[in-house]
């Protein structure tokens, strides 16, 4: 006897968009994660912004293929009624399906080896540099060489966050946390729970992480009416500060790239100590505490507060360079307000994303963001095929008319000051007063 499938339409699937109510369709089939959000591995926030969706090609993109074994347990027996592939689509999961037959995603090269033999080299001569040199100049070297690694060490936290880089499960934890707790004093797990709202939601003003600076940037002027941000769960607020912050962000934009990772910091506490769900709570913040413990010791054993000023400076800064290449690759891309959607990933991935064209020796530089397209497409591949893939994805846009933007260093960095400047420019534009706050109007009311 053939089964009765029953079915619900895509106006019905909308309506389960609520906590506790939350179902996804994936190749047609109805899926309920209501319960499953709690312990998803990629954290809660890819769930609850695409409920209710069609989250095919987004599964497909984060997932790898053992996952698929383990969604049965969520079926609810509906089948979508109008379920349909777009051309986009279709394309985009052949192609995934070709990357998966030449073993590409599994194939990950000695770059992590090497990587983390340079890692030890650079923490080796730093150490050796402070405690066995008298040289001021030793010392400032040393500095910019503990910014190096720590760049270094984020390219390794962000390909072991997207796929296995070690040869088990276990080993690729450690390195997690060896690489962003221990070494960069940066929660892998805030990273994870951060990163993975950008590329669920890239360049959503007020779903994207990656574009909430404010009251310090802003890359669009819609952040004037006070977006409230779904990944922090407050208010943007576009007020006099934010208006004369913002009026500068221009000048401002380089010097404080310089400190960002004193925000990085701070957002890794917050989180951990926050009460939302974080896997391995204790094993987090005991890999920050070996950062809080090596790094103010290794500083303290410089001669001088003015030397140790000036090496923290020096990393920071010279850090502060992946923190300018975070922002390359979206800040000057299109935006848009509203949450992100599930059947047109392809799309929103290539218009929100720009490449830094570069040469090949130069991979090393950029860490796989060069090819960032590539990388917000198949975000499980390993960095060391993303230059490969370049013409297939080049050619798939070109088929359906999607951008493919690309820029040098140089130009990337013009375009964001650009996009920087415009945004400022409108923000000093005092004939378009700032929306008025609950204390604002509190203190200014009569009667």
């Amino acid at each position: 006897m053939t089964e009765n499938k029953k079915y619900i339409t895509t106006n019905e699937l909308k309506t389960h968009n609520k906590p506790g109510d939350l179902w996804i369709c994936i190749q047609g089939k109805v899926y309920d994660v209501s319960e499953w959000i709690k312990t998803h591995p990629g954290g809660d926030l890819p769930l609850s912004n695409l409920a209710g969706q069609d989250v095919t090609d987004a599964y497909v993109a984060m997932h790898p293929a053992t996952a698929w074994k383990h969604l049965d347990k969520f079926f609810n027996g509906y089948y979508l009624k109008d379920y349909t592939v777009s051309d986009v689509s279709k394309d985009y999961r052949k192609l995934y399906s070709e990357f998966t037959k030449m073993g590409l995603f599994e194939k990950k090269g000695h770059g992590v080896m090497i990587s983390m033999l340079f890692i030890t080299m650079l923490f080796s001569v730093c150490v050796y540099g402070i405690l066995s040199s008298e040289s001021c100049l030793v010392h400032l070297v040393c500095g910019g060489l503990m910014g190096f690694l720590w760049i270094q060490s984020g390219w390794l936290g962000h390909d072991s966050g997207h796929y296995q880089i070690m040869i088990d499960r276990k080993m690729n934890r450690f390195a997690q946390i060896l690489t962003g707790n221990c070494l960069a004093g940066i929660s892998i797990g805030w990273w994870k729970r951060n990163h993975t709202a950008h590329h669920i939601a890239v360049n959503s003003l007020d779903y994207d992480p990656d574009l909430q600076h404010m009251p310090v940037f802003v890359v669009s002027s819609k952040f004037f009416d006070s977006i409230t941000s779904k990944y922090y769960e407050r208010k943007l607020n576009f007020d006099n500060v934010s208006r004369f912050l913002v009026s500068y962000q221009h000048f401002t934009y380089y010097p404080v790239m310089c400190v960002a990772r004193l925000n990085l910091f701070a957002q890794s506490f917050v989180l951990l100590l926050s009460n939302k769900p974080v896997p391995n709570r204790g094993e987090e913040l005991l890999g920050l505490l070996v950062f809080w413990i090596w790094y103010p010791l290794l500083v303290s054993c410089l001669p001088n507060w003015g030397e140790r000023v000036m090496f923290v400076l020096a990393s920071f800064s010279v850090t502060g360079i992946q923190h300018v290449q975070f922002t390359l690759n979206h800040f000057s891309s299109s935006v848009y307000v509203g949450e992100p959607t599930g059947n047109d990933w392809f799309e929103k991935q290539t218009n929100g994303t720009l490449n830094i064209t570069c040469s090949k020796f130069m991979d090393w530089f950029h860490g796989g963001l060069q090819f960032q397209i590539e990388h917000h497409l198949f975000p499980r591949l390993p960095r060391c095929h993303l230059r490969k893939i370049s013409p297939f994805v080049k050619d798939l846009c070109k088929k359906h008319g999607l951008p493919y933007d690309s820029a040098s260093f140089y130009k990337a960095n013009e375009m964001t000051v650009a996009t920087l400047r415009t945004a400022a420019l409108q923000a000093r534009d005092l004939t378009k007063p700032v929306p008025k706050n609950l204390v604002w109007e509190a203190v200014n009311a009569h009667g």
